[in-house]
């Protein structure tokens, strides 16, 4: 094993843009509405690197003010780049901090950038013997490597660490000499940070060059022998050239100077670390810090191995129950991961606070605490059960609670019989309508109570929900909720259980006593976070919503999720045989067209035959950060047009991922107990207030393409007496931006019961309504369901067959027939700059951090929110109150009819045959009359054995 000392210099910006971005599709936001992705992006990249690498030395590098040197030479460098986004200005102050705090030299000069400072300590570090690690994903630091100096690329989004030594830089870029690098960026510049480069130069020919010339000067010294174009372009920006050369140079002489002691990676402060932990509401990532720093334990292990670079393996938290949260990071190490089962600095625990917990078990003590729940007017309760499948759960003990502090768990027996009779010994507790009974995801314990005959009736209020529609964008699993507001943590399942695998216990193997302590806690937590939250909804005008609409859904959902569907399980084995044979044999037609065979799953590969071998789309195609051509749906889709292979290849990806989604996965969801598919409804994940569903996602069942459809028809009626009834909003989302628009002309098209995407057409081509060609109606239902999401001229000619320019005229005279439509986007852009929100007709807020950030990009998305998300949220408000006010006449008139699924606008149900009659214009009706608007709202139904046949 090697004892050479080992120094890692970290890329501060670089890391923390990538951090940013990575999460930039869900941003983690604490309580305080702080965006902090950025610092959990690096923090994720820092530790991972400590962890797997237990380095002997460690900096971290950060820009200054830019490089007053290439700034002198180019007044125009990195003058094209957006504005830092307000998060990352926000997150340097605190990954500062942090860095104080773990004692990590920070490397920052006025008027240098990292680059240059990187540069410049890597080779003095290397002249003392060391060998030194460039932590970015930075293509430039290759110009640096040698035998001691090394390129490190961190782990993100699944993929390994890369490390670039002199082998793999000579092989990347295709030369002799890492220093050829420089030449390399100088021939073909960098858009990042505006170097110009050669015109007519992208990463091919600057290969070629640099293999045939071998540099940049010698290129320029025998432009004769180039032809054409190329050569006059060349010939023309010699300076330019030269100049770009500069500019992609890192220096080497940054007054910076490199001190082994100083730079030695040291046991941190971790009480400071944890403070500001607490602040930002790292909660897990403290743990974890903590678990590595705070016992010394594994510290230890990284003095005593220097060199070991083992990597150490997080597993998940187990989650027996109740969670809708299972997110891991970017670079593995996640926020809501932790093995952690002692008590940190800076929360109360159990064993720091007062508290009296009791078991009642026997009779006696079932009947006082029954006694006791009945006096009361709000009681927190809880179910502990033999695992998360409610359905097929048993129930292993409850707790309640109704004053702070206090709780009781209730113990029940592994025989069934003896369980029920216990159970049916609370149901009156249950069924009692004036008592207000608390829970954090009620749902799951509605669900597993139903199993025992308990209808959970009265008032109802979860935690989950609650905190959902006060801050959406944060998650709201009762672990977070507790220390975030209530600065309390509670005990680890895994104290119990231990971590998810084979060696996992139940919790029926749980001493009582240990049991008794966790249930009960989490009864009173609930509690605690109930009295937190119940001011807080009214404060935030979202209490009309919990208490109309979101809680009374609970019993609706738990409803549908119980009865589940029907599937045609010998369907769906024949179509994967037809599948699977159509695949194969298109993947033929694909290899035949290419002329070779190749890993049609591979992006590479993928790139390298149509871009490389096939010309495809031209010379300058987007790469990926990994240098590889970008292959996905939005690139292929651009290029289908006109390409046979590429519609082949979007064809073959479309089968393949519905073969593997679908048609074989659906099978192994069917429950064994019932026989059927029991979807999972989620109230708290969409921003926007529309449900999504989990095993199996129903909401994301292709419906625009043939086979995508055929899926629908392996959902199927109960049995020959049932018959599938489909009830889909008719463009809801139109009529609704219709009425908070107040725009005349799409309105009296509505209450003319005009077909909108002609009516459209008619006026924004100027022809009569009868001459609307079919064409032409397609590209104004284009317009009308892509303007709500800020569809541009390029997105419009994407989706269509028209060019730019026709897209840009026809887009300007949808504004034109509509000029309320644009008056309304703009308004409500005002709006959410002036109050950081906005709402749906029923008062349900998405708040809006980025609205007036100086990013353009950033802020354009927020904006298109401002836009579409009071359209998309109010259409979801309105198929829930249509969902409450339908179950609420199923289950009072007593139906034998079922609603089953809610997909975006659509309800389905399992309609008995002597009710279809009768059923129809009571579903019409309901959902017609939920919500009352200028527009009309239309319902339109169909009926079928097969959700096929139905839709």
């Amino acid at each position: 094993m090697s004892t050479q000392k080992r120094l890692y210099l970290l890329d501060a910006y670089a890391l923390i843009f990538r951090g940013y971005f990575a999460f930039i599709k869900n941003p983690r936001i604490n309580s305080k509405g702080m965006d902090t992705s950025a610092i959990m992006g690096f923090m994720n990249a820092l530790m991972d690197v400590i962890k797997r690498e237990k380095p002997d030395h460690l900096a971290v590098a950060f820009d200054k003010g830019g490089s007053d040197i290439r700034n002198e030479m180019f007044p125009e460098y990195k003058a094209n780049r957006d504005e830092t986004p307000e998060a990352i200005k926000i997150a340097v102050p605190y990954i500062q901090e942090l860095l104080k705090a773990m004692h990590i030299p920070i490397m920052e000069k006025a008027g240098y950038e990292a680059d240059d400072l990187i540069g410049t300590l890597a080779k003095q570090a290397e002249k003392e013997g060391f060998q030194v690690f460039m932590v970015t994903p930075d293509k430039d630091f290759a110009q640096l490597v040698s035998e001691n100096i090394f390129m490190y690329k961190p782990a993100r989004m699944g993929n390994d660490i890369e490390i670039w030594g002199i082998p793999e830089v000579l092989e990347k870029f295709e030369i002799t000499n890492p220093l050829q690098v420089i030449d390399y960026l100088g021939m073909m510049g960098d858009s990042a940070d505006n170097i110009p480069g050669l015109p007519g130069v992208g990463e091919k020919t600057a290969k070629k060059f640099l293999a045939e010339f071998g540099s940049l000067e010698n290129l320029l010294e025998n432009t004769h022998q180039l032809k054409g174009a190329i050569k006059e372009k060349i010939e023309a920006n010699k300076e330019l050239g030269l100049l770009s050369k500069k500019l992609a140079t890192i220096l080497l002489d940054c007054p910076v100077t490199f001190d082994a002691k100083d730079f030695e990676l040291s046991k941190p402060d971790v009480e400071k670390t944890d403070a500001i932990f607490q602040e930002l509401e790292f909660r897990q990532m403290k743990a974890q810090f903590d678990k590595f720093f705070g016992t010394g334990k594994e510290y230890d292990e990284i003095e005593t191995n220097g060199n070991n670079n083992s990597t150490p393996q997080t597993t998940k938290k187990a989650t027996p129950k109740k969670t809708n949260e299972d997110q891991m990071d970017l670079f593995g190490f996640s926020d809501e991961d932790s093995n952690d089962s002692t008590s940190h600095s800076g929360y109360a625990t159990l064993e720091t606070t007062s508290h009296l917990y009791q078991i009642a078990q026997g009779d006696f003590a079932a009947k006082l605490l029954i006694q006791n729940l009945m006096n009361q007017t709000s009681v927190c309760f809880d179910t502990e059960t033999t695992g998360i499948d409610a359905l097929n759960a048993e129930l292993v003990g409850m707790s309640f609670s109704y004053e702070k502090g206090k709780a009781f768990y209730v113990p029940f027996p592994e025989n069934q019989k003896e369980a029920q009779i216990l159970a049916d010994k609370f149901k009156p507790f249950f069924e009692n309508e004036s008592i207000e009974k608390i829970g954090q995801n009620c749902k799951y314990d509605l669900k597993v109570l139903a199993n025992y005959g308990i209808q959970v009736k009265g008032k109802l209020f979860d935690t989950m929900i609650a905190h959902y529609l006060i801050n959406p964008d944060m998650r709201h699993n009762m672990d977070v909720l507790s220390e975030t507001y209530l600065k309390y943590s509670p005990k680890s399942i895994e104290t119990l259980i231990g971590k998810k695998g084979k060696n996992q216990l139940s919790m029926r193997q749980v001493e009582i006593e240990a049991i008794k302590e966790y249930a009960a806690e989490d009864a009173d937590i609930t509690l605690q976070l109930k009295q937190h939250f119940q001011p807080i909804l009214e404060k935030v005008g979202t209490k009309k919503l919990f208490d109309e609409i979101e809680i009374p859904l609970i019993p609706v959902l738990a409803a549908m999720e119980m009865e589940g569907i029907n599937l045609d399980e010998d369907f769906l084995k024949k179509m994967s045989i037809e599948m699977a044979k159509e695949s194969s044999a298109l993947e033929q037609k694909i290899y035949e067209t290419a002329g070779e065979k190749f890993n049609l799953a591979s992006p590479k590969q993928l790139g390298d035959i149509l871009f490389e071998k096939l010309k495809i789309g031209g010379a300058k195609q987007k790469k990926t950060k990994t240098g590889q051509y970008a292959t996905g749906e939005e690139v292929l889709s651009y290029l289908a047009k006109d390409n046979e292979i590429v519609r082949d290849i979007l064809e073959w990806r479309q089968m393949v991922k519905l073969q593997s989604t679908y048609i074989d996965a659906l099978p192994e969801q069917v429950d064994k107990k019932t026989g059927r598919v029991h979807t999972d409804y989620m109230q708290t994940v969409a921003a926007t207030g529309r449900l999504s569903s989990n095993n199996p996602n129903l909401q994301n069942i292709p419906i625009r393409t043939e086979r995508g459809r055929l899926i629908r028809k392996a959902f199927i009626a109960r049995d020959e007496n049932y018959t599938l009834l489909s009830a889909d909003y008719s463009q809801i989302e139109l009529r609704i931006i219709a009425a908070l628009s107040g725009e005349e002309n799409m309105i009296k098209a509505f209450q003319n019961h005009e077909d909108i995407h002609r009516s459209t057409a008619a006026k924004v081509f100027n022809v009569a309504l009868e001459e609307v060609t079919k064409e032409q109606r397609s590209n104004a239902k284009t317009v009308n369901f892509g303007i709500i999401y800020g569809v541009s001229a390029f997105g419009l000619s994407n989706q269509t067959d028209l060019s730019r320019s026709e897209s840009a005229e026809l887009i300007d005279a949808y504004y034109k027939t509509y000029p309320k439509l644009k008056s309304y986007m703009s308004n409500q852009v005002d709006f959410a700059r002036e109050n950081g929100f906005v709402e749906t007709v029923l008062g349900r807020r998405r708040y809006l951090k980025d609205i007036n950030s100086a990013n353009a990009v950033v802020r354009g998305a927020a904006e298109r929110n401002a836009v579409n998300a009071p359209i998309q949220g109010s259409a979801a408000d309105i198929i829930k109150i249509a969902m409450i006010n339908i179950h609420k006449k199923l289950t009072s008139e007593n139906w034998k009819s079922k609603m089953l699924l809610q997909v975006h606008d659509e309800l389905v149900f399992d309609v008995h045959n002597s009710e279809l009659e009768k059923i129809q214009p009571m579903i019409k009706y309901e959902m017609e009359n939920a919500f009352k608007l200028d527009v009309p709202l239309e319902v339109e139904m169909g009926m079928g054995k097969n959700w096929l046949e139905a839709h």
